[in-house]
């Protein structure tokens, strides 16, 4: 599996987690690794990515602010750190390596399995 992705998990309004995606080497050095999230009813929306070149970052306008990407080379791991969490951020959080840093799921070719962040008191 080219991607996998860990960390969900329940959260109260306001706190954090930070979701994992590991990947190999490979992936990392020649595709964008880019964060979308699904909920119920609702479209896959791209949440934020990063480059595999210069390491530019990029942030859907509802998570700014709070939402952060990195990634760890020595690890071979992209994180989002997620702050700030709110109750319409519950979602599936996919992980995903495409050729174009875009926040659009048609410019990604690998996908993982998903995991679940419920934001809920």
């Amino acid at each position: 599996v080219p991607v996998v992705e860990s960390g969900g998990g329940l959260v109260q309004p306001g706190g954090s987690l930070r979701l994992s995606c590991a990947a190999s080497r490979l992936i990392l050095d020649r595709y964008a690794i880019g964060w979308f999230r699904q909920s119920p009813g609702k479209e896959r929306e791209g949440v934020s990515c990063i480059s595999s070149s210069d390491g530019s970052t990029y942030y859907a306008d509802s998570v700014k602010g709070r939402f952060t990407i990195t990634r760890d080379n020595a690890k071979n791991t992209v994180y989002l750190q997620m702050n700030s969490l709110k109750p319409e951020d519950t979602a599936v959080y996919y992980c995903a390596a495409g050729r174009l840093g875009i926040l659009e799921a048609w410019g990604y070719v690998y996908w993982g399995q998903g995991t679940q962040v419920s934001v809920s008191s």
